[in-house]
């Protein structure tokens, strides 16, 4: 319990900073109108973009003979970042199509 208490005072102000990024976060998101998702899915797959050739990078350079954290962090980016960007895709793909005008079908 000591050491995690240390951590903490020791890293006081990055946790802050998360928390309040977290906050901050949630915020602009639930305040965003229903035009502007589209260009911020955008924006939000081209950060996962940045972040899985971070991950391959991270892979790339880490110790293969033995499971290290340089590993696990990587496979972890790769895998969230595919995740968030595949699931990007799929919701702008599915907002673009209510957009599109339904084809009617002619009498004969």
């Amino acid at each position: 319990m000591e050491h995690i208490l240390q951590y903490f005072f020791t890293y006081k102000e990055a946790i802050f900073i998360i928390a309040l990024s977290i906050f901050l976060g949630i915020e602009v998101i639930s305040n965003v109108p229903a035009v502007l998702h589209t260009p911020l899915m955008s924006g939000a797959n081209a950060i996962s973009g940045v972040i899985i050739i971070g991950g391959i990078i991270l892979v790339g350079h880490a110790d293969l003979s033995k499971v290290s954290v340089d590993l696990l962090l990587g496979i972890l980016a790769l895998i969230f970042g595919t995740l968030n960007v595949v699931g990007g895709f799929a919701v702008t793909d599915r907002m673009l199509e209510m957009f599109k005008k339904k084809k009617t079908q002619k009498a004969s």
